[in-house]
């Protein structure tokens, strides 16, 4: 079977939209047949998600308020790449920040795109597990719960429904695949 080549060919660009954590660009792109057609493209430096499993085989999440879907969301620590920062920095940074954990083991588990028809950020995972406890240290006006859940009570809240981040989605199955067979 032969593929067809899909690719899109960037004719111009403009920002419409500088933000604080965001941009918004309008371009022209190329499609495959020639035409011209409009793209609109959320510019974000992209973030991380930390499966966090401890010695009783409890996955570490944080519930917290999410203003734009108006509800508090049960989600993987996670958090926003800061300009340069590598990938793997930025997840120990972020869970120790959000719980206050230091992981013995760390693995990367690659990226998921959050919503790639407008949506440029990558969301790249990691799995830690050897934790040790310190203090957390959320950033200023983040509050958050730390709430440690059961790995077999995790997969039965995806099942139900229970979980609607795509991170966190993401990351769970990413995780139960590498607890099943290791890499």
């Amino acid at each position: 079977m032969e593929l067809m080549e899909l690719k899109e060919e960037t004719v111009s660009q403009e920002t419409v939209y500088e933000g604080i954590i965001v941009n918004i660009r309008q371009d022209k792109a190329r499609l495959t047949d020639g035409r011209i057609t409009g793209r609109e493209v959320i510019e974000h430096p992209g973030g991380v998600a930390v499966f966090a499993l401890d010695e009783e085989e409890r996955v570490i999440l944080v519930r917290q308020f999410r203003y734009p879907v108006g509800e508090v969301v049960l989600e993987l620590p996670a958090g926003k790449l800061e300009k340069g920062e590598d990938p793997r920095d930025s997840g120990l940074r972020e869970l120790e920040e959000e719980t206050g954990l230091r992981p013995g083991t760390f693995l990367s588990m690659g990226c998921s795109f959050s919503s790639p028809g407008i949506l440029e950020e990558r969301i790249h995972l990691f799995f830690a597990k050897d934790l040790v406890q310190g203090p957390s240290h959320p950033d200023d006006g983040e509050f958050l719960e730390i709430v440690r859940v059961p790995y077999t009570e995790l997969m039965d809240m995806v099942r139900r429904g229970e979980i609607h981040d795509s991170k966190t989605l993401a990351g769970i199955l990413k995780a139960s695949l590498l607890m099943e067979k290791p890499l």
